[in-house]
This record gives C-alpha cells, sequence and structure tokens, in this order.
C-alpha cells in the first residue's frame, strides 16, 4: 500500500510537471507568435524603402539618359532641318572666289527677323572640330528657341556685321549642345557667322565667368552697360560648369572681316559651306 500511495504520489508529480512545461512551452510559443509580426513589419518597411530608392535610382537615371542623350538627338534633328532649309535659299558660290581680297567696303546689315525662332544665319567654329556642324542661329532667347532650334540671337542685341554687340546663347550639354566645347576656344580662333548676304569673321579674344545677373556683358560694348558703340562684337554665353547652371559662360570676339555671298566662303570653311549647301 505504501508502495502504491508513493507511486500515485509520483504520478501526480510527474502530471503537474508535464502539465507546466506544456503551459510553459505554449506561453513560449504564444510569445514568439506575438513578437514575428513585429519583425515582420520592420522587414517589410526595409524592404520597401530599398525597393523606392532602387526605382527613384532607375528614374533619375533614365532623366539624365534624356537629358544628356535623347535631347541631344531630337534637337540635333531639327537644328539640322533648319541649316536644309536656310540652304535651300542659298544663292552664292561655294568656293572662294578671289582668296587675295579681303576689303569688300562696309558689311552688309540685315534686318532682324520680326519671327521668334525665324532662322537668321549659320554659325561655323572650326575650333571644336570636323564633327561639329554649321548650326543655326534662330531669333530668340526663349527655351523653345534654345532647346530645340539652336543658337539663339539675343533681340536686344546688334545683328551680324552690325556696329554693336551680336549676342547669342546656347546649351552645352543638352538640347543639341550647340556650345559644350565654348570652354576649349583659343585666342585668335575664328566664328564664322553666314546670312544670306555674306560671311562675317569675328575672332575669338576672352572669355569670363558670371553670375546669371550680369547682363552688361550683352552691352553694345560688353560689360560697360551705356557706353557708345565703338566696335562690332560677338559674344557667346552658355552655362556653367557644363553640368549645371549656377553660372555663365560668356565668350568674347570681334569682327575680323566680312565678305559678301558672291565672293564665296572664307578658305577654312569652305568644305563646310560645300557640304551644307549639297553643292561639291
Amino acid at each position: 500500500m505504501g508502495t502504491s500511495r508513493s507511486s500515485q504520489s509520483a504520478d501526480v508529480g510527474m502530471d503537474e510537471l508535464i502539465s507546466s512545461a506544456q503551459k510553459r512551452d505554449r506561453s513560449n510559443r504564444s510569445g514568439t507568435r506575438k513578437t514575428r509580426p513585429k519583425k515582420g513589419v520592420f522587414r517589410t518597411i526595409v524592404q520597401v524603402f530599398g525597393e523606392l530608392l532602387i526605382t527613384v535610382g532607375v528614374v533619375l537615371m533614365l532623366f539624365v539618359g534624356w537629358e544628356l542623350w535623347w535631347t541631344n538627338i531630337q534637337a540635333d534633328q531639327t537644328q539640322q532641318a533648319a541649316v536644309q532649309e536656310f540652304a535651300k535659299g542659298f544663292q552664292g558660290p561655294v568656293t572662294p572666289q578671289d582668296p587675295g581680297k579681303t576689303d569688300y567696303g562696309e558689311p552688309v546689315v540685315a534686318q532682324a527677323p520680326s519671327t521668334a525662332g525665324e532662322t537668321l544665319g549659320l554659325v561655323y567654329i572650326p575650333r571644336f572640330g570636323a564633327d561639329y556642324k554649321p548650326r543655326p542661329v534662330v531669333q530668340g532667347t526663349a527655351l523653345r528657341e534654345l532647346n530645340t532650334l539652336g543658337l539663339g540671337h539675343y533681340t536686344s542685341t546688334a545683328m551680324p556685321g552690325a556696329v554693336g554687340n551680336f549676342a547669342v546663347a546656347g546649351h552645352r550639354q543638352t538640347n543639341g549642345a550647340t556650345l559644350d566645347a565654348i570652354h576649349t576656344l583659343v585666342p585668335g580662333d575664328r566664328i564664322y557667322v553666314q546670312t544670306a548676304d555674306g560671311y562675317y569673321t569675328y575672332v575669338y579674344r576672352n572669355n569670363e565667368i558670371v553670375l546669371p545677373n550680369q547682363t552688361n556683358v550683352l552691352a553694345a560694348v560688353p560689360t560697360q552697360a551705356g557706353a557708345p558703340p565703338n566696335g562690332r562684337y560677338m559674344t557667346l554665353t552658355s552655362c556653367n560648369p557644363r553640368f549645371g547652371s549656377a553660372e555663365r559662360f560668356i565668350a568674347y570676339a570681334v569682327m575680323e572681316s566680312w565678305q559678301p555671298i558672291s565672293a564665296g566662303p572664307p578658305q577654312e570653311i569652305a568644305q563646310q559651306v560645300q557640304a551644307t549647301v549639297g553643292k561639291g
């Protein structure tokens, strides 16, 4: 009997021990189940945030590609169409007719176009390399003109060949990159402007970097607002740095000579003129 009671007591103790262990196990599992959702939520937040960062990165890469590649392709097509349209009305020879002659009298100065976006001429810049095609110069410097049509003529400034300041603007890295290599100009480099009346040769002199609000670079005498015009200047303006727009890069040139369309192009750009107007 003693043994039986002792055995029963041991069985009861064992049952209590097992029951207690089972309760602790259920409690632990219950606690684990309660904490798991918290870990899952944190993990989900991190995953979503990471996916958002990747998406933003892809969008930024696509935007940069669009800015630096696709806008250049679109603008180049539009600009070359403007060049071809200008070439259709070309009436002069495509080779120099009298290379030794330098004095053709006072340059002919055309009246400024009355319509924004109208092409007034072409610009050739040999320093920019053989792959640099002649760029159209259009009336106006609004985004519509600069983003698609080429170099924009500041309407408040002089026309090519006139006494005063013939000033133009152009992009560097985007929208045709018409003045991307403006920083490579060397004093003495020639910039040629072709209009329906003739060819105007400007010689690059110097450059400076200014803030966007320094508009005196467009004055009749560059940087000297209010001074009476005393020469024939050309000013090229673009953004600075190449991938930014916090400043403006300004290049100055002075007119060296001009020759009428009937005299043919200057020797340095004769081949480009021939290729442009489709005559050999």
